[in-house]
């Protein structure tokens, strides 16, 4: 399985995706095997193993829409994760805890740059989401 995840980070790299390793707050990923996919228009994040852990990641993101798609599918077994996203002129356009799991959508916000942000208290948890442009 890991060589498979491997191979298909590689193709992405190949294609000019970009797997990011450390976070804009100075802080490594927690947890184990950090997958963070950041392409435009697509942003993946994935990691296993966390715990207890605190702190704030924040990521830059292309996104060429006004809107996009999160699909959350997580593992929160105590604290708290959350996910928001802001678009390029830094407004809200998303928040949700990601101890909620599904598919939602963005309010509609400013295309460009927007920010990923992932916010961890005291979490022990897998976590793994999805984010997209949704026009």
């Amino acid at each position: 399985m890991r060589a498979f995840q491997f191979q298909i980070i590689r193709r992405w790299l190949a294609a000019g995706g970009i797997v990011l390793a450390a976070c804009s707050d100075g802080t490594t990923a927690p947890g184990r095997d950090p997958e963070i996919i950041n392409t435009t228009d697509n942003f993946q994040y994935q990691i296993t193993d966390i715990q207890g852990f605190s702190g704030t990641q924040s990521y830059s993101w292309s996104n060429t829409g006004t809107t996009a798609t999160v699909d959350q599918s997580a593992s929160v077994a105590s604290g708290s994760v959350s996910l928001v996203l802001l678009d390029a002129n830094g407004a809200q356009v998303y928040s949700r805890s990601l101890a909620d799991n599904g598919t939602y959508s963005s309010s509609a916000g400013t295309a460009g740059i927007w920010t990923v942000r992932v916010t961890y208290n005291a979490a022990d948890a897998t976590v793994n989401f999805r984010v997209d442009k949704a026009n």
